[in-house]
């Protein structure tokens, strides 16, 4: 019987359209520690038709933009209201790795009231990535709490 999900495989698996896709993928080696497990070539021999890299225990899949099937990235649609969130054990030492790497800082890591240290940056393809090292359990009462309190109150 086959799984309905693949091995090493989760219920969603970001599927990403990039204008330079093997450029990308060589990116998110440098700044994520990705492993490339799998590269498809286009029919022209250079494009990437279909990719997979895997970050952590998560894959990613990866392809050149073909605007025929609608498949554009976020460059050429001007941006992207997506953003991948990515677990690690050292949040500085990623962050500052992928920054080193190519990619532009948003929001340097921080603690955040929610328990996480947390950053943001965006790849040199246009995409969005938000990077957290988890550093406290904390109930749904004291995040709002945290919440409240990094937000004045709610109150402006």
């Amino acid at each position: 019987m086959v799984n309905a999900i693949p091995e090493g495989f989760h219920s969603i698996t970001p599927h990403l359209v990039i204008q330079g896709a093997g450029k990308a993928i060589d990116f998110y080696k440098k700044a994520f520690g990705a492993e490339e497990s799998f590269r498809m070539p286009g029919p022209d021999g250079k494009s990437v038709m279909h990719a997979e890299v895997r970050i952590g225990d998560s894959p990613i899949m990866i392809a050149d933009e073909f605007p025929e099937m609608g498949a554009r990235g976020p460059k050429t649609i001007g941006g992207t209201p997506v953003t991948i969130h990515l677990y690690v054990k050292d949040v500085d030492a990623v962050f500052k790795k992928a920054v080193e790497a190519g990619a532009k800082a948003e929001m340097p890591p921080q603690e955040m009231f929610w328990g996480d240290r947390y950053g943001k940056l965006t790849d040199p393809f246009g995409h969005h990535w938000s990077i957290a090292t988890h550093t406290k359990d904390l109930t749904p009462d004291q995040i709002a709490k945290g919440a409240a309190a990094h937000f004045g109150g709610g109150k402006k």
